[in-house]
């Protein structure tokens, strides 16, 4: 078997899912990409078995076949290649793989391809289309709150609520909690689903860069996704999600209005300064001016600043994982951010003032016990 294909093109394409393969899989065959070639196209499946990214692309070729290649000796023989044609000569009954490029031969062992496991297909699956754009911010202004705590599988991944009038994309760890919401995407159907974190953050690296149209599917078990030449297919986490709403409070009377950068910058700086195990930052606020202080009492580290602000509501004190709001802050685009509290023990809730037609996004922190408190 043979087949003639751009070393260039071959990389982007298998650069473009090899982050799903691990270094040591569960199963030894997962280390290589699975080709099949049918028609003149060739389909290259990488998989760690809950998740399955799937690319195509024209080659020359005469042949049908399929046989595994060892993932990272291909990747790195081809980063080391110029733009050329290269000719991938198979030896079907001994699996050996030749590539024969301008000016050298490859030699490496593939594997036999019916040992890779096979991908799911749809059933009873429920479909819509997302516009990249709106799935990838959606992706980018949830995923980094996920827990990585294993013991609670639900936190892991990003809870995702479709319903007729929007689509709800929830994260949360636990400490911090995220609510984006669409109104520009939803389905007839009311479908709860939670995609693992992993899944989503290979989804939004292969996303394009320009406009286009990802068909979305979900099982009862897996999602679906489909764009260009790219499939992707991931095991959803069969779990209960938190009851977020309930979380989520209500009456906050205290009103702070600040310039996101402004009090960015600040956070950056002030929590050199906090401890390393709490990264504490106190936020004392009163009218039109908001103190910010943090202080490391092991090595005798302190720092504070004043900003400007606008504040409606009674003078606090209240203390948050610097970290937390950096990261938070860091997501938004907003030129100014409002934060609503209304007691030091009780979450805090940050949204931009200023947001795109059809977004609505959510933040919620909470806060760290400071040690004066009444």
């Amino acid at each position: 078997m043979k087949f003639v294909v751009s070393s260039s093109a071959l990389l982007k394409q298998l650069s473009a899912i090899s982050g799903v393969i691990t270094t040591n899989p569960i199963v030894p065959i997962l280390e290589n990409f699975l080709f099949q070639i049918n028609d003149g196209k060739l389909t290259i499946t990488a998989s760690d078995l809950q998740t399955s990214i799937i690319a195509e692309m024209p080659i020359d070729t005469r042949d049908n076949g399929s046989i595994a290649v060892p993932a990272k000796i291909l990747l790195d023989t081809l980063k080391g290649l110029p733009e050329q044609p290269v000719t991938f000569s198979i030896d079907e009954n001994t699996y050996g793989i030749e590539l024969i490029s301008d000016n050298g031969r490859y030699k490496l062992s593939g594997e036999n391809a019916t040992d890779f496991p096979r991908i799911p297909a749809v059933n009873r699956a429920y479909s819509l289309e997302f516009p990249s754009d709106v799935l990838g911010k959606a992706i980018s202004n949830t995923i980094f709150a996920t827990s990585a705590d294993e013991l609670r599988p639900a936190m892991t991944g990003v809870y995702v609520h479709l319903q007729d009038e929007n689509a709800t994309f929830v994260a949360t760890d636990g400490h911090r909690l995220i609510r984006y919401r669409r109104d520009d995407a939803g389905t007839n159907t009311d479908l709860s689903v939670i995609i693992p974190r992993k899944a989503l953050n290979l989804l939004k690296t292969s996303l394009p860069s320009e406009p286009t149209a990802v068909k979305t599917e979900f099982s009862s078990s897996n999602a679906f996704f489909s764009f260009n030449n790219i499939r992707m297919i991931c095991r959803l986490i069969d779990e209960r999600f938190p009851d977020y709403e309930n979380a989520i409070p209500n009456n906050n009377p205290n009103k702070l209005t600040i310039s996101r950068l402004e009090l960015l910058s600040s956070l950056r700086r002030i929590s050199i300064y906090a401890n390393r195990a709490t990264n504490q930052v106190r936020l004392r606020i009163g009218k039109n001016d908001l103190h910010i202080s943090a202080e490391d009492l092991d090595f005798s580290n302190e720092a504070n600043e004043h900003l400007a602000c606008e504040y409606k509501g009674e003078d606090m004190e209240i203390g948050f994982n610097a970290r937390f709001l950096i990261e938070m802050l860091n997501n938004l685009s907003s030129k100014t951010v409002t934060i609503e509290l209304s007691a030091p023990n009780r979450a805090g809730l940050i949204t931009p003032h200023d947001r795109e037609d059809n977004e609505d996004i959510l933040m919620l922190v909470m806060p760290v016990m400071l040690n004066n408190y009444a």
